[in-house]
């Protein structure tokens, strides 16, 4: 683990705005630097960056934080890789925390692998281009492959001599063990003999994520039958080859922008289809598909294409593929080429506007693919074509959503006309009941969905207004937690013939201790958990730090809240938050006025608590009419007190505007 320490020396050395420079042309606008989004294709610059907060904000898609979270937004690191990152750009010491002897002995190791295996991408890569062998084997065949020097330059591809051991000797020589040469599978050893595994081979580093070398990929040039043309490092701690797709390094930020990820099989595929200008594209490395492979890409997007060559036979034995992509709640399309062709061939061969518009028009829903390739076999033969369709709703079954699984029958149906109730027939005998049940009750739900469709409307309108009250309450928090107020303390006092009088006395308070004393007393939490665990962060560095400096609260901000924070400190420059309140006649002036800042406290404590009785009361009534009540009597008893509650509210609210206005 890497120590807090060196965290804490992160994340004050690094400048959002040299961070981010890296990778967005930014341009000063006042205070503030502005360049274009590098989330979505924008024409008009929306991307803000704040050097004196210390943040970043992009309008056009919403996200926003530190210069952490940019980098696990727009290099999809996780939070360590980010922190070494910046580490390694602003010559800092990494200090690790090890909690036992164990850990550390296993992340030496691991580090030790992957130490080793980056020599070796470097060594490849020095006999590809400065020694004869290297230059006149290796080197000439991806030149003949039609890779330029850039290309091959931009995916590390290198050389391993065609002598036993030229690798492992090197390495030795430059001090490292023969121990993680061995544990990589780099050099083979065995009888007292090492050797290296891939002599005589062009490589094809396989990178990380976060671009680390873990594992290769070496391809003999010779006809050597005995030898495999292809062979991949063997599983280690770092490589494991079920987890990893071929490009991804070179692809995540196209993926993520594009929204679209082409699946291809090679090595080759992939550097081709760069060449040509469609980077958003990454490979399984020549093995079958798997549910980690997928959840890789799904982290980037939704959206896959599947890209075939003309081999039919091929073509069946991928389809297995497609099904997994599908379990994982994913939407895929397949394009194939024309016969003789696959993606590098053809990426090779055709104008960067021709090959984007033959992905475009070629690229089919799984629904039609299967329909078109299978059916060749059918033909008039009805045994094979309930088979055909079997297979298809197989394929069906294994979409998660309800709702794209329905969409999908009736595309089924349609396309190999056969009724869509015999289609919920196949599905229920495949153990999706549920959609059998759905087809049944179509008609009911037909007369209910209005019903529905209208009790949705007003949940999603609840959902609106807490959510903009529980923001208000953490802009408030954020903003002005650290000032005073004075506020107006109300309780009710009985004479001695049990008369009601409210009386009301004036106290100085922290705004953030009214804030929290408030919500407190109505023992009320945050319905949004993020929302909720910002303002529990928030109350402990206000009870922790008597100066809270909001400045350094985003600069260590908990990448979780990053995209709220930002939200709120950003927007806050662009328009008032409090909208909501401003229609109900709450009109605020200077916020950093004390009188004006009391106000605005007090009306969002009260509007809040009126909108949850609101709630309350309307959740009671409805037990009622669905004799859902123990005791009656109780029932409207309570009802009658939040009633009451509601009026003193209400009356209140009415008073302050009254006298703010």
């Amino acid at each position: 683990m890497i120590s807090q320490n060196t965290i804490d020396l992160v994340f004050e050395t690094a400048r959002v705005e040299e961070v981010i420079g890296d990778f967005v042309q930014l341009k000063r606008a006042g205070s503030n630097l502005k360049g274009l989004s590098p989330f979505s294709n924008e024409k008009s610059p929306s991307f803000m960056v704040s050097p004196v907060k210390q943040i970043w904000k992009d309008f056009s898609s919403g996200k926003g934080g530190n210069a952490v979270t940019f980098l696990m937004e727009h290099e999809h690191f996780s939070f360590p890789e980010a922190i070494r990152y910046l580490a390694k750009k602003y010559n800092i010491e990494i200090e690790e925390t090890i909690t036992s002897d164990e850990d550390k002995a296993e992340a030496n190791e691991k580090e030790s692998m992957y130490l080793v295996s980056e020599f070796a991408g470097s060594y490849f890569q020095k006999v590809l281009w400065e020694e004869e062998e290297g230059k006149a084997i290796g080197l000439s065949y991806f030149k003949e492959r039609g890779f330029t020097s850039e290309t091959i330059k931009k995916f590390n591809l290198g050389y391993s001599p065609n002598t036993w051991d030229a690798l492992t000797k090197e390495a030795l020589g430059k001090g490292y063990k023969l121990e993680y040469l061995e544990k990589t599978g780099l050099t083979i050893v065995g009888e007292g003999k090492q050797f290296d595994r891939f002599k005589g081979r062009v490589m094809f580093p396989i990178q990380s994520m976060s671009g680390r070398i873990f594992g290769f990929g070496g391809r003999i040039l010779t006809n050597d039958k005995k030898a495999a043309k292809y062979l991949n490092s063997p599983e280690s701690d770092i490589y494991h080859k079920s987890k990893v797709l071929y490009g991804i390094f070179h692809a995540k930020q196209a993926i993520a922008k594009q929204d679209k990820c082409f699946l291809v099989e090679g090595y080759t595929d992939v550097i081709q289809m760069h060449q040509a200008g469609i980077e958003n594209v990454v490979s399984s490395s020549g093995t079958a598909l798997t549910p980690d492979q997928i959840r890789l890409i799904n982290r980037l997007t939704k959206n896959i294409t599947v890209l075939f060559d003309g081999d039919a036979a091929g073509l069946r034995a991928s389809l297995r593929g497609i099904d997994l992509i599908l379990e994982e709640g994913m939407n895929v399309k397949i394009c194939t080429f024309p016969d003789g062709e696959d993606p590098d061939s053809f990426a090779k061969n055709t104008p960067y506007e021709d090959l984007v518009r033959y992905l475009e028009q070629n690229a089919k829903d799984f629904i039609q693919f299967k329909a078109s390739l299978l059916i060749q076999d059918a033909q008039n033969d009805p045994i094979k074509k309930a088979e055909l369709i079997r297979d298809m709703v197989t394929s069906i079954s294994k979409i998660p959503d309800r709702i794209k699984r329905e969409i999908y029958v009736q595309e089924c149906a349609r396309i190999m006309d056969i009724s869509e109730q015999v289609l919920f027939s196949t599905l229920a005998q495949l153990g999706q009941k549920e959609l059998s049940e759905a087809n049944k009750k179509f008609k009911q739900e037909q007369k209910v969905f209005e019903v529905v469709k209208n009790e949705s409307n007003q949940a999603l309108e609840k959902i609106d207004i807490v959510t903009l009250l529980e923001k208000s309450i953490l802009e408030i928090l954020l903003l002005y937690g650290h000032l005073e107020a004075e506020f107006e303390n109300v309780f009710v006092k009985y004479d001695d013939n049990g008369k009601e009088t409210e009386v009301s006395e004036k106290v100085i308070q922290k705004i953030y201790e009214r804030i929290y004393l408030s919500l407190q007393e109505d023992e009320i939490e945050f319905a949004n958990p993020v929302f909720n665990a910002i303002y529990l962060d928030l109350i402990t560095q206000y009870h922790q730090n008597e100066s809270f400096d909001k400045n350094q609260y985003v600069t260590n901000l908990n990448p979780d809240f990053a995209q709220v924070v930002t939200d709120i400190i950003m927007n806050d420059e662009r328009y008032n938050l409090h909208g909501w309140l401003d229609k109900k006649q709450v009109f605020v002036k200077e916020k950093n006025d004390a009188e004006v800042l009391s106000r605005l406290v007090t009306e969002t404590i009260v509007t809040f608590r009126e909108f949850l009785i609101t709630q309350i009361n309307s959740d009671l009534m409805n037990q009622v009419k669905e004799g859902q009540v123990d005791s009656l009597e109780d029932l409207i008893v309570a009802i009658n007190d939040y009633n009451k509650l509601k009026v003193s509210i209400t009356r209140r609210i009415g008073r302050m505007r009254s006298d703010y206005n």
